[in-house]
């Protein structure tokens, strides 16, 4: 029988602030276990397993990332959208980043997961709409996003820029290339005639 208080939706949030604590891959339903104070055996009548639970873990921080940028998209076009996106997706990175590697998890499209990460894609693809780029170039357009921000994020919560200067005009210089490439973007001018 179920304990008292543990749902599903309990050991996520738990999961979650525990990933934020020791990092993602450091989450287990060990530690889970120590933390409501119950067996191991106890949790797997809520989750199938670890990877389910990593798996909704990844499912909650995109939502929850997705929701962010869509609150941040509201209104916006053009750079002021990408700077909004990208400042959205790097600040949640910095203040979850435990969350912020669970979402990084690979999603099986038949996962719980598929829709916010779907959504996630969604929303960078609307910042693309002002660019016009052909759709046959968005998925190229999409990934250079989608990389610049991960490894941006990525050094810095590393630490890696702490003795390197003014790491904000870095950012901003990384947005603005963004922005720059966006807009001229190779072949997009032949193909939008």
């Amino acid at each position: 029988m179920a304990r008292a208080g543990v749902t599903v939706e309990g050991l996520v949030q738990a999961a979650a602030e525990l990933a934020d604590e020791v990092g993602f891959d450091n989450v287990t339903v060990s530690a889970l276990a120590r933390r409501f104070e119950v067996t191991v055996a106890s949790l797997y009548s809520h989750i199938k397993n670890a990877d389910e639970l990593r798996v909704r873990l990844a499912a909650s921080a995109l939502t929850e990332m997705a929701d962010r940028a869509s609150d941040a998209l509201a209104g916006r076009a053009g750079k002021d959208a990408l700077v909004a996106f990208a400042d959205t997706y790097r600040a949640y990175a910095k203040e979850h980043p435990g969350r912020y590697a669970a979402a990084r998890l690979r999603i099986d499209p038949a996962s719980v997961a598929a829709e916010p990460a779907l959504r996630h894609v969604e929303l960078t693809r609307a910042i693309l709409r002002d660019y016009r780029l052909p759709e046959t170039e968005q998925t190229h357009a999409v990934r250079l996003l989608g990389s610049t921000f991960h490894g941006f994020a990525s050094l810095e919560i590393a630490g890696s820029f702490a003795n390197s200067g003014d790491v904000e005009a870095s950012w901003d210089r990384a947005i603005d290339a963004l922005h720059a490439a966006l807009t001229n973007w190779p072949g997009a001018a032949d193909q939008n005639r």
